[in-house]
Parts: C-alpha cells; structure tokens; sequence
C-alpha cells in the first residue's frame, strides 16, 4: 500500500511517499481502507519528536512507528476474531495509528460509525479535536448552562469544537483568535469574538465561569486573573521550550489547585467509543459542525502539516486518500 513514512524526527521535510506493506489487524483491532485522516497538533509533536520528553515513549533516536496519523475514516475492510461492534463495508471513524495511509489499523474501542450526514473528509476531521474539546468541557471543565466561557484558541481545530460544544451545553461563549479568523469563530456560534492582537483579554475587565486555553502560553497568574473566584480553568496542552513543551506550566497548576479555590485542571484526553457516539450524536442533530480548512492529497500530506505548523489553519487541515 501507499502510505507517507518517516525515518528521522524532524520537519516536515522528513515526510516521503513510500510503498509499505499493509498492516494486520489483531484480535481487538478494525483494519480501515483510509478514505480521510485528519492533521492535528499531535502528529507534528511526533513528527518533530518535540517536546523532546515524548522521545521516552515514542523512540529515543527515531520514531519507532514510522507512519504518522491518528484520525481516520473509511470503510471497514477486515476485522479482527473478537471484534463484535463491525464487520467488513462498514462506514467509520474514529483514532487508528499510521492513518496517512491506504490502510489503518484501529482499536474496535476507538472506533464509532461515521456520521451519516458527514462527508469522509468531514468525519476525519472530528475524532482527535473533537474529543479533546468534549472532555475539556464536560469531564474536567463540568461546563453548565448559563456560565460564561472563554476559550482562547477559538479558530483552531481544538477549538472550533470547543466553542459549538460549549454553545450546545448552554454557555455563554467568547472566542479569541487572530484579526483574519474573527468571522469564522462568530459563524460557528461564540457569543462575542476578542481579537488578541487588539485586545488583551487578560486585563481583569470582565471575569469568566470557565476558561479553556487550547495550546496557550499565558501565565497561570494572568488567566487566573479573569477568572471568577470559584471559577475552572482547562489547560489543553501548551507551547513552551524544546524539552518540555508546556509541561511544567501544567504542574504548576495542577500544584497550584491545591491551595487555591479556583479549580485549576490539565486535560489528559481519553480515546473512547461511547465519546465518539456523544460527538456524533451532537453532529447529526446539527449541533456541531466539522469545520474544515483545506484538504490535501495524501502524496501533498508534508504541507497539509507544513500549513497547520505555520497556523495558517482555520479548523481542521484533512488528508485525503484516492479511493480505490
């Protein structure tokens, strides 16, 4: 099968097409002809083998899965002997591993199936993001109707979600993003939109129930400024230095939770079907909506990462594979 391989870490200049051989799907596992896989944050953490700590789980020297690609959806094409929940034809979607691929492998635990009112490109856009923004909300930021919500990083792939989500619990929600994405976070429905780079939205002039900050580097003291004094603050990942990324402001608040009253919580996702079924509950109600940025071919997969590294991306970037 065609798929894109990489040998080093590095940028996305280390992405070649390859011919590999197809995988095997185990006892518990779903082999999916890939139709879409989408491009998230993860796949260029592992990519670059940064924040350089990652190293210890994924390979000291080069990465040891040499596929990249997390979300998928496609179409069941065999399955393993104690898979129960599909068979083979089966439209699905959900987090395999080697997804910028022909072919994927998937736990029947990840898997749910597609939408049916996406699109394959719609639906591989959803599984990563679209959990992260779920468990954000509900399990660590117990998000409930009638609170006010910021969630800064409104316009990405994370967030985009995070903003419907938080909409279709019942908040109240204000997006901050860039001067060129104000228009897309208002469409999706945030209540008011802070550009950044006019506004600083930590200046204590208006305080919040909840804060998810998507992938941000502002000081814990600053965002808990603007935060009520019983309020919950999310930390959804985090920019920071090249060994450990954002890790050390995530135990700092985690450490910082203890003494204080306002919840300080870091969001360590889950890959879970019965999330997968919420999400897709939501999304066949029209309640949340995929947005997608571009899409591009799988042998163009290096500048589908190349456009979401530059955060260029509004929503989700999608990798699409020829259907055979």
């Amino acid at each position: 099968m065609k798929a894109i391989v990489q040998d080093v870490y590095g940028s996305a200049d280390v992405l070649r097409l390859a011919e590999v051989d197809r995988p095997a799907p185990g006892d518990d596992e779903v082999l999916v002809r890939v139709h879409a896989a989408g491009v998230d944050a993860g796949v260029w953490h592992l990519m670059t083998g940064l924040p350089r700590l990652l190293r210890l789980a994924y390979g000291l020297r080069r990465p040891r899965r040499r596929i990249p690609g997390m979300d998928l959806a496609g179409r069941v094409e065999a399955v393993g002997r104690n898979v129960t929940r599909f068979r083979p034809g089966d439209e699905v979607y959900g987090i395999g591993r080697g997804t910028f691929a022909e072919y994927a492998c998937a736990p029947e635990r990840k898997l749910a199936p597609k939408p049916a009112n996406l699109t394959f490109e719609q639906a591989a856009a959803v599984p990563a993001s679209g959990l992260t923004a779920l468990q954000a909300l509900r399990d660590q930021g117990r998000v409930r109707s009638g609170q006010q919500a910021l969630v800064i990083g409104a316009a990405g792939g994370v967030g985009t979600y995070t903003v419907q989500l938080a909409r279709a619990f019942g908040a109240e929600v204000t997006g901050v993003c860039s001067t060129g994405k104000t228009e897309l976070v208002r469409s999706i429905g945030a209540d008011h939109v802070v550009d950044y780079t006019r506004e600083d939205i930590t200046d204590g002039t208006r305080r919040y129930d909840l804060i998810l900050d998507i992938a941000g580097n502002r000081s814990l003291s600053r965002l808990r400024r603007i935060l009520t004094p019983t309020g919950t603050l999310v930390l959804v990942g985090g920019d920071g230095g090249p060994w450990l990324g954002g890790t050390d402001r995530l135990l700092r608040a985690q450490l910082l939770s203890v003494v204080v009253r306002q919840r300080l919580r870091v969001l360590v996702s889950a890959e879970r079907h019965e999330d997968l079924l919420v999400l897709t509950g939501l999304i066949e109600a029209g309640r949340v909506t995929p947005v997608v940025d571009r899409t591009y071919p799988l042998a163009e997969a290096p500048d589908a990462i190349r456009r979401l590294a530059a955060r260029q991306a509004r929503g989700k970037v999608v990798v699409t594979v020829p259907r055979q």
